[in-house]
Protein backbone atom coordinates (compact mmCIF):
# COMPACT_ATOMS: atom_id res chain seq x y z
CA UNK A 1 0.00 0.00 0.00
CA UNK A 2 3.14 2.08 -0.13
CA UNK A 3 2.17 3.33 -3.54
CA UNK A 4 -0.96 5.42 -2.04
CA UNK A 5 1.68 7.53 -0.56
CA UNK A 6 3.37 8.21 -3.81
CA UNK A 7 4.21 11.75 -4.26
CA UNK A 8 1.48 13.76 -5.47
CA UNK A 9 -1.27 11.03 -4.73
CA UNK A 10 -4.70 12.04 -3.40
CA UNK A 11 -3.22 10.90 -0.08
CA UNK A 12 -0.30 12.68 -0.71
CA UNK A 13 -1.47 15.82 -0.77
CA UNK A 14 -3.73 15.26 2.18
CA UNK A 15 -1.05 14.25 4.04
CA UNK A 16 1.36 16.80 3.23
CA UNK A 17 -1.83 19.58 4.14
CA UNK A 18 -2.47 18.42 7.46
CA UNK A 19 1.46 17.72 8.33
CA UNK A 20 3.28 20.65 6.28
CA UNK A 21 6.67 20.16 3.98
CA UNK A 22 8.47 19.63 7.18
CA UNK A 23 7.67 15.96 6.45
CA UNK A 24 9.24 15.28 2.81
CA UNK A 25 12.62 14.21 2.39
CA UNK A 26 15.13 15.48 -0.33
CA UNK A 27 13.44 13.69 -3.57
CA UNK A 28 9.85 15.32 -2.35
CA UNK A 29 8.71 11.75 -1.14
CA UNK A 30 6.87 11.60 2.05
CA UNK A 31 9.55 10.80 4.87
CA UNK A 32 7.92 8.15 6.96
CA UNK A 33 10.14 8.29 9.90
CA UNK A 34 9.64 12.10 10.28
CA UNK A 35 6.07 11.15 9.86
CA UNK A 36 6.31 8.40 12.48
CA UNK A 37 8.16 10.81 14.65
CA UNK A 38 4.85 12.96 14.71
CA UNK A 39 2.38 11.03 14.90
CA UNK A 40 3.83 8.28 16.87
CA UNK A 41 4.03 10.87 20.18
CA UNK A 42 0.74 12.76 19.24
CA UNK A 43 -2.78 10.84 19.15
CA UNK A 44 -4.37 12.95 17.74
CA UNK A 45 -2.60 14.13 14.27
CA UNK A 46 -2.18 9.87 14.72
CA UNK A 47 -6.20 10.17 13.97
CA UNK A 48 -5.79 13.04 11.57
CA UNK A 49 -3.46 10.39 9.88
CA UNK A 50 -5.76 7.33 10.10
CA UNK A 51 -8.47 9.15 8.83
CA UNK A 52 -6.79 10.18 5.27
CA UNK A 53 -4.96 7.08 4.92
CA UNK A 54 -7.72 4.55 6.40
CA UNK A 55 -10.54 5.13 3.94
CA UNK A 56 -8.06 5.16 1.04
CA UNK A 57 -6.37 1.84 1.80
CA UNK A 58 -9.31 -0.11 2.96
CA UNK A 59 -10.78 0.64 -0.95
CA UNK A 60 -7.52 -0.37 -2.35
CA UNK A 61 -7.76 -3.67 -0.58
CA UNK A 62 -11.63 -4.16 -1.85
CA UNK A 63 -10.10 -3.36 -5.02
CA UNK A 64 -7.51 -5.66 -5.22
CA UNK A 65 -10.03 -8.90 -3.45
CA UNK A 66 -12.42 -7.88 -6.78
CA UNK A 67 -9.83 -8.12 -9.32
CA UNK A 68 -8.33 -11.48 -7.76
CA UNK A 69 -12.40 -12.55 -7.74
CA UNK A 70 -12.42 -11.96 -11.56
CA UNK A 71 -9.78 -14.14 -11.99
CA UNK A 72 -10.80 -16.87 -9.71
CA UNK A 73 -13.79 -16.67 -7.17
CA UNK A 74 -11.92 -19.99 -5.47
CA UNK A 75 -8.65 -19.80 -2.88
CA UNK A 76 -7.80 -17.79 -0.01
CA UNK A 77 -7.06 -14.44 0.17
CA UNK A 78 -4.58 -13.03 2.85
CA UNK A 79 -4.95 -9.50 3.76
CA UNK A 80 -1.72 -7.87 5.68
CA UNK A 81 -2.34 -4.30 7.75
CA UNK A 82 -0.56 -3.20 10.64
CA UNK A 83 -3.88 -1.29 12.27
CA UNK A 84 -6.77 -3.83 10.95
CA UNK A 85 -7.88 -4.94 14.93
CA UNK A 86 -8.12 -0.91 15.55
CA UNK A 87 -9.80 0.14 12.96
CA UNK A 88 -12.04 -2.54 12.72
CA UNK A 89 -11.76 -3.46 9.09
CA UNK A 90 -10.41 -7.26 10.44
CA UNK A 91 -14.80 -7.25 11.00
CA UNK A 92 -15.00 -7.45 7.15
CA UNK A 93 -13.02 -10.92 7.16
CA UNK A 94 -13.82 -14.59 7.99
CA UNK A 95 -10.55 -15.05 9.67
CA UNK A 96 -8.48 -13.22 11.86
CA UNK A 97 -4.78 -14.30 12.25
CA UNK A 98 -2.62 -11.99 15.03
CA UNK A 99 0.98 -12.27 14.61
CA UNK A 100 2.76 -11.48 17.99
CA UNK A 101 6.11 -12.24 19.57
CA UNK A 102 7.71 -11.89 23.00
CA UNK A 103 7.29 -7.41 23.91
CA UNK A 104 11.29 -7.37 23.91
CA UNK A 105 11.40 -9.05 20.64
CA UNK A 106 9.26 -6.54 19.15
CA UNK A 107 11.08 -3.36 20.12
CA UNK A 108 14.04 -4.88 19.09
CA UNK A 109 13.05 -5.99 15.38
CA UNK A 110 11.67 -2.66 15.22
CA UNK A 111 14.89 -0.53 16.53
CA UNK A 112 16.56 -2.79 13.84
CA UNK A 113 14.05 -3.03 10.97
CA UNK A 114 13.38 0.82 11.14
CA UNK A 115 16.53 2.28 12.48
CA UNK A 116 14.53 3.49 15.54
CA UNK A 117 15.60 4.55 19.04
CA UNK A 118 13.87 2.53 21.99
CA UNK A 119 12.18 5.57 22.32
CA UNK A 120 10.38 5.51 19.10
CA UNK A 121 10.16 1.56 19.17
CA UNK A 122 8.30 1.95 22.46
CA UNK A 123 5.80 4.69 21.00
CA UNK A 124 5.06 2.90 18.30
CA UNK A 125 3.85 -0.02 20.27
CA UNK A 126 1.89 1.98 22.95
CA UNK A 127 -0.12 3.51 19.63
CA UNK A 128 -1.33 0.33 18.68
CA UNK A 129 -3.64 -1.79 21.14
CA UNK A 130 -2.71 -4.05 23.35
CA UNK A 131 -1.34 -7.62 21.61
CA UNK A 132 -3.46 -9.21 24.80
CA UNK A 133 -6.80 -7.98 23.63
CA UNK A 134 -5.98 -8.53 19.75
CA UNK A 135 -5.40 -12.44 20.75
CA UNK A 136 -8.59 -12.50 22.07
CA UNK A 137 -9.82 -11.56 18.83
CA UNK A 138 -7.78 -13.61 16.99
CA UNK A 139 -9.04 -17.11 14.81
CA UNK A 140 -4.99 -17.73 14.72
CA UNK A 141 -2.10 -17.06 16.23
CA UNK A 142 1.30 -17.10 14.67
CA UNK A 143 4.02 -16.41 17.52
CA UNK A 144 7.27 -15.30 16.13
CA UNK A 145 9.06 -15.39 18.88
CA UNK A 146 11.03 -18.38 17.73
CA UNK A 147 13.40 -19.76 14.64
CA UNK A 148 11.78 -19.33 11.30
CA UNK A 149 11.04 -23.15 10.75
CA UNK A 150 8.51 -22.75 14.10
CA UNK A 151 7.35 -20.24 12.48
CA UNK A 152 7.22 -21.30 9.36
CA UNK A 153 5.39 -24.75 10.68
CA UNK A 154 2.83 -22.33 12.52
CA UNK A 155 1.84 -20.42 9.20
CA UNK A 156 1.68 -24.23 7.18
CA UNK A 157 -0.78 -25.34 9.85
CA UNK A 158 -3.24 -22.20 9.73
CA UNK A 159 -2.97 -22.25 5.97
CA UNK A 160 -3.85 -25.66 5.32
CA UNK A 161 -6.77 -25.57 7.98
CA UNK A 162 -8.17 -22.58 5.81
CA UNK A 163 -7.57 -24.34 2.62
CA UNK A 164 -9.50 -27.33 4.64
CA UNK A 165 -12.39 -24.69 4.92
CA UNK A 166 -12.52 -23.14 2.02
CA UNK A 167 -12.55 -26.76 0.09
CA UNK A 168 -15.54 -27.72 2.53
CA UNK A 169 -17.23 -24.13 1.68
CA UNK A 170 -16.69 -24.92 -2.05
CA UNK A 171 -18.29 -28.38 -1.48
CA UNK A 172 -21.50 -27.21 0.14
CA UNK A 173 -22.05 -23.86 -2.27
CA UNK A 174 -21.42 -25.53 -5.57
Amino acid sequence: MHELLACYSKIFKKIVESFGEEILSQDGSIDRKALGKIVFFDPEKRLVLNSLTHPEIGAEILRRILELEQISERGIVIVDAALMVESGSYEKYHRLIVVACHPSLQISRLIDRDALTQEEARARIRSQMPMEAKLKLADYRIDTSGTFKQTHEQIDAIYRDLLSQEIHLREHTD
